[in-house]
């Protein structure tokens, strides 16, 4: 069975969290549980937030893994965060959306690619965090199967 880049499985809504380590553990949690990356890929995430933050403006974060971490990712994946109330990923940047991604090979730049184009625009940001379903949230994204 071939895991699809990103699925209604993969989103969360209403989440509430606390810091910006819990915001990661969390994400990275769904990816490992949704069978896209090994357990450590979520160590991976923590190290590669403490070199630069993935806090990308918009409310938006996409903690991802060290290049080195390419090797505990199974499939490429998604996991969407949603959190209304924001969390703050450090300077006082909120993080209302969290996209955890891992990538296989290279796909994480098109994955990237993909989100930055839907989240560049603020009307998409908002309706995202809006949104009531997992379905609202995966038609911003259709292309990204």
């Amino acid at each position: 069975m071939t895991l699809s880049i990103l699925s209604a499985d993969n989103i969360v809504l209403n989440k509430e969290l606390t810091t910006k380590e819990e915001a990661i553990r969390f994400t990275g949690q769904i990816l490992v549980e949704r069978g896209y990356v090994e357990p450590s890929y979520v160590e991976k995430m923590l190290e590669r937030e403490a070199m630069t933050s993935t806090y990308m403006g918009n409310f938006v974060a996409i903690p991802h893994g060290t290049d080195d971490a390419k090797e505990q990712v199974k499939t490429s994946g998604i996991a969407i965060i949603q959190v209304p109330e924001g969390v703050d990923f450090g300077d006082g940047n909120i993080a209302k959306l969290i996209f955890g991604i891992a990538g296989k090979g290279d796909e994480h730049l098109d994955i990237l690619s993909n989100i930055a184009i839907v989240v560049s625009d603020e009307e998409n940001v908002e309706a995202i965090v809006k949104a009531t379903s997992k379905e609202d949230i995966l038609s911003f994204f259709e292309g990204v199967n």
